[in-house]
């Protein structure tokens, strides 16, 4: 492991780095772009335009510009160096799926869900052609040979290859002047002579390429292509679906299609000689097959989730897949040879599970954890967590450490019990404990047996027992059954009180009935529950028993009478696992909603959530002094939680609460319409979001700040006037912390601190009355020549959205000739600046090339005369010998 990129509370959904390789965009759950710098590992730009997920991420070929695709069906062009969106591209009806930029042209391709591939000019910013050739939704799209094939892979097992042709490039023989270079810009195609576009305007899309079908390419797989992707050169196609093999195809070169087609012809004209038929030559030409080739097929040991490849200058194909089941695989391909087989270098399975972690259990020292899964059991030591036992075993439902923390037994879904030896790591022994699943296991408060609750309806009482191995000369532990309790459902789950009098059993009937451990006879049935009743933990003074639902409620019962004290609903969706903290009323559970929630059982708070996992926690486990919790989850992740000794004030934990949600509202509101645009193709590529909010809250804080200043200023120079003397000014503190600066000054620095990405939606949520004091203050900014660009910037974007009520107010007329004046001539003095800088670059660039070329030869000359010597060395030699 390199570097950890510390993200948000939100899930990863999309990766892309950048061409020059320091930079890494991640597409977030909740519509967010980061981009990451790779060498320091801090995230640096956020961009938020997004309302679900992003789904796709493509720098173009310069890395200026960032286009992300959402579930929400927009793409959104971003501008990486000015940290700005730059518009928002509306048109697929479903989620987007894959978006690419053609380097030479500006143009924009994207697939969708709704089965189009649409084509975007991004001079004019709108769809000018889409591809409707699909039965159903496209997945994935990659560009071959130097972008003049686009490949599109869709829910079948067909890749549609498609040809493309720039309209440019099409030129006349007979008229060279009539039609645009090849340089020309896309969309500037519309002025050509009348007879030559007649063809074209019967399709007016097609002025800026044309797109046909050539054919398709046959994978072996029968689902949805995943991921389908070629490498940085082009050369390597590779594919997959929902399955296990990743498919890899080699595509020619124009020079080697040349090749193949000089040797085709070859071959057809010596077959007429030898028919010796007089016919005339037929034109011969490469199938697509032929144009690209199946290399290999590489069947990885899970399901592929995704891949990235390299092809080596040698012709060695890397490749790197990222499986279903938590695992990395690197693979090798020798594209030299006869038959490429693709070799497995290497693997990262260091750690986690292959599957879902369904049971977890804490040592008695507070140090080992226990996670047992489908396929394995692993301990882990959780001040370095770190797994120092890893153990095979069945699948595995629920576990405890034997008293001593030297052994661990776990009860599997196929109704075994297995008791594991820590030390050396084995299997101990193995017994049939139920005809069915065990779905819960629990210690005796004495420490000297268990009980098991099954789906056979059983619930077993167990007692520990050391016995005589015929193989050593040691006793060992061993389990021994010594009573059974039938009942008439399932057994879900089984808790003892805590001075063992008592015995909670959890039905599959939705009710939990209590007996006594001595007897076994019936002392409470608790009904209430509207769904089976999933975990349940009695208080360590066995006053109280909290049981959780599969109906999201959890309830608090007294064990003295079996009556219900409150029902609380604690999750979203089925509460999963529960558990009294230690020496306390308090108690944590998980649901599958991704949360761990923590309650108070006396006076039945809500106390915290802890927000982690991106999916189902399946079970959790508290240390036994109660300090750590740790959680399992579909998410393949476990997670481990320190209590911290910082107090924890209900009313701030509620504060929070409310303004999260506050914030989740902002986001979903809709977006504040912008006077005069209306809601086509294109809008602004920003979301309003709680800092845009925040944003455009201080901004009209330092305008009323700065108002007041004046009006104070004014107020002071008539006092002055009037008592014929100085008076001293007061002077604000604000004003004061920030260096003493002008009330104007003070505006500025508050505007230059709004996110770049951020000020389109700060300026449209501003009111108007701020309008006019700050057009005023921009006059003042753009005279001193203080930060031309941003204030232009801002200064488009509020005409344009404020154009009406600005050409309305006379007051304004005489601002706007001089911002008019102002800007043009700052404008024009940093545009002379930056021809200047850039000029000297150049030159400079083409000194410094000079001086490499002639080092170039001077080291060329030099090699030369020392291989001539050594020649001549060699030849003495020869002589001196013969």
């Amino acid at each position: 492991q390199v570097l950890i990129l510390k993200g948000l509370k939100h899930e990863v959904s999309c990766l892309r780095p950048s061409p020059d390789g320091l930079h890494l965009a991640v597409g977030y759950e909740d519509g967010s772009v980061r981009v990451f710098n790779l060498l320091s590992g801090e995230a640096n730009i956020t961009f938020n335009g997004h309302k679900a997920a992003v789904t796709a991420l493509q720098y173009d070929h310069l890395g200026g510009r960032l286009v992300s695709g959402s579930k929400d069906t927009d793409v959104i062009v971003w501008d990486v160096i000015n940290e700005s969106g730059l518009y928002r591209l509306r048109g697929h009806k479903d989620a987007v799926t894959q978006v690419l930029f053609l380097k030479e042209k500006n143009l924009l391709v994207t697939s969708g869900k709704d089965t189009l591939v649409k084509w975007w000019d991004l001079e004019t910013q709108h769809c000018f052609k889409t591809l409707v050739g699909h039965h159903s939704e496209v997945w994935g799209m990659a560009l071959i040979s130097k972008e003049k094939r686009l490949i599109t892979g869709s829910a079948d097992s067909e890749l549609r290859v498609w040809d493309i042709t720039y309209i440019q490039e099409v030129t006349d023989p007979e008229e060279p002047g009539s039609k645009k270079s090849k340089g020309s810009l896309p969309g500037a195609e519309e002025n050509t002579e009348e007879d030559e576009t007649l063809e074209l305007d019967e399709h007016p899309e097609e002025r800026l390429v044309k797109c046909s079908k050539v054919g398709s390419i046959m994978r072996e797989g029968r689902d949805r292509i995943v991921t389908l992707a070629t490498d940085r050169t082009g050369k390597i196609l590779a594919c997959h679906g929902t399955d296990v093999v990743l498919e890899v195809f080699s595509v020619l070169s124009e020079e080697e299609v040349q090749k193949k087609l000089e040797k085709k012809r070859k071959k057809a004209k010596k077959k007429a000689k030898q028919n010796s038929e007089e016919e005339p030559e037929r034109s011969v030409e490469l199938s697509l097959q032929e144009e690209i080739q199946r290399v290999a097929n590489i069947r990885a040991s899970s399901k592929i989730k995704s891949f990235d490849l390299i092809l080596s200058p040698k012709g060695e194909l890397k490749i790197v897949l990222l499986l279903q089941n938590n695992i990395i695989e690197s693979y090798n391909l020798n594209l030299s040879a006869q038959v490429p087989q693709a070799v497995r270098v290497s693997k990262i399975t260091i750690g986690g599970h292959r599957s879902d972690v369904r049971t977890l259990a804490f040592s008695s020292d507070n140090i080992a954890i226990l996670s047992a899964a489908a396929e394995s059991v692993k301990i882990w030591n959780r001040s370095t967590l770190q797994c120092i036992r890893t153990m095979d075993c069945e699948y595995a439902l629920c576990s405890l450490f034997v008293p001593g923390d030297r052994q661990v037994i776990i009860g599997t879904k196929t109704g075994k019990l297995q008791l594991y030896d820590l030390a050396s790591g084995s299997l101990m022994e193995t017994l049939n404990a139920h005809d069915g699943a065990v779905w819960s296991i629990a210690l005796s408060p004495d420490q000297r047996g268990f009980v098991t609750g099954g789906a056979d309806k059983c619930v077993k009482f167990w007692e520990f027992e050391l016995v005589k191995d015929e193989s050593s000369v040691q006793k060992r532990l061993s389990m021994k059954h010594v009573r059974v309790l039938q009942l008439d459902e399932d057994v879900l789950c089984v808790r003892y009180s805590p001075n063992q009098k008592l015995l909670a059993v959890s039905l599959l009937d939705c009710t939990v009935k209590v007996f006594y451990i001595d007897t076994l006879k019936f002392f409470l049935s608790l009904y209430g529950h509207k769904l089976p009743v999933l975990c349940m933990d009695i208080s360590y003074d066995g006053t109280l028993i909290a049981t959780g639902s599969a109906d999201r409620n959890v309830k608090i019962w007294g064990l003295d009478f079996g009556d219900c004290h409150r029902s609380l609903f604690a999750h979203d969706d089925s509460v999963m696992y529960l558990q009294f903290v230690a020496k306390s009323h308090l108690f944590f559970t998980a649901g599958k909603d991704s949360k761990i929630k923590q309650w108070d059982a006396d006076k039945f708070e809500h106390i915290q959530t802890l927000e982690g996992h991106h999916q189902e926690v399946w079970c959790l486990a508290l240390s036994p002094n109660g300090d750590y919790v740790v959680s399992a989850s579909h998410d393949k992740s476990l997670r481990l939680w320190e209590r911290t000794r910082e107090p924890l004030v209900l009313e701030e934990e509620r504060e929070m609460q409310r303004e999260a949600e506050y914030e989740e509202s902002v986001a979903k509101e809709e977006q504040p319409v912008v006077a005069g645009e209306t809601q086509g193709e294109t809008g602004l590529a920003g979301k309003k979001t709680i800092e845009t909010i925040k944003a455009a809250e201080r901004i009209m804080e330092a305008i009323e700040l700065y108002r007041e200043e004046m009006a104070k200023l004014k107020e002071h120079k008539a006092i002055c006037k009037a008592a014929g003397k100085e008076v001293p000014f007061p002077v604000n503190p604000i004003l004061c912390a920030y260096g003493n600066i002008t009330p104007s000054a003070y505006v500025l620095e508050v505007f230059k601190k709004v996110k770049s990405s951020e000020l389109e939606e700060s300026l449209l949520v501003l009111p108007f009355s701020y309008v006019p004091d700050l057009l005023r203050l921009f006059n003042e900014y753009i005279l001193l020549g203080s930060e031309v660009e941003l204030l232009c910037r801002a200064l488009l974007f509020l005409l344009k959205i404020h154009f009406g009520q600005i050409t309305s107010n006379h007051m304004l007329v005489t601002v706007i000739e001089n911002l008019k004046k102002a800007t043009v001539s700052r404008v024009s003095e940093a545009r002379d600046v930056l021809g200047f800088n850039m000029a000297g670059l150049q030159y400079l660039k083409r000194e410094i090339e000079a001086k490499d070329e002639v080092t170039f030869f001077a080291d060329a000359t030099d090699r030369f005369e020392e291989k001539k010597r050594k020649r001549k060395k060699k030849e003495k030699m020869v002589l001196a010998v013969l």
